[in-house]
């Protein structure tokens, strides 16, 4: 029994000692690398053409204009993870019998006069389509602003375009759409 005994104390105490032995703590933690972001894709808003005729000052005209994408123009970061390409507008207004009237190619720095910093900065040419007639002057609605669609944000801009050929451009300070008596006029008239 001795024997027994013997292996039995050192067993124990085996125990004893390798229980009473403190654990060294690590202070290192495991974490995983972060991903590297994927490059975004830069965005491009629909392209669309309008065609429209019109009788301006006891003549018929028709008037086109046309968004589409311009890669040649500087990339807006709408936010940090979306660009978006800017667009071109082409806006041509023919005589009835097919010469040119008027011809423009419209980009966002066109309006610069009429936006913010951060619009500029941030916003694309969104669009400008023929609004209607107003006396001897056919009036374009243009907006800069986000491209995104599910965004509001942009600035109205009125692009007004007169008998002689003159072109100006203002900030829309009209912004109640739904009062029709303040609308330019789809005929000559005023």
């Amino acid at each position: 029994m001795n024997k027994i005994s013997t292996y039995v104390m050192m067993g124990l105490a085996l125990f004893y000692f390798s229980s009473c032995h403190q654990h060294k703590e690590s202070n290192v933690i495991i974490t995983e690398k972060p991903k590297p972001k994927t490059p975004v894709r830069t965005q491009s808003m629909n392209s669309y053409s309008q065609s429209r005729k019109v009788n301006w000052v006891g003549e018929m005209y028709t008037i086109e204009s046309k968004r589409q994408v311009d890669k040649s123009l500087p990339e807006v970061n709408v936010d940090e993870n979306t660009r978006y390409y800017d667009n071109c507008v082409s806006v041509k207004i023919l005589r009835k019998d097919g010469s040119v009237f008027f011809q423009k190619d419209f980009h966002k720095t066109d309006f610069s006069n009429c936006i913010d910093e951060d619009t500029n900065e941030h916003g694309t040419l969104l669009g400008v389509v023929f609004a209607g007639v107003k006396g001897n002057a056919l009036i374009f609605a243009a907006s800069v602003g986000s491209p995104d669609a599910t965004s509001d944000e942009y600035i109205p801009v009125v692009v007004k375009i007169s008998h002689d050929g003159s072109l100006s451009i203002t900030r829309d300070s009209q912004m109640d759409t739904s009062n029709t008596s303040d609308a330019p006029e789809d005929e000559e008239g005023e």
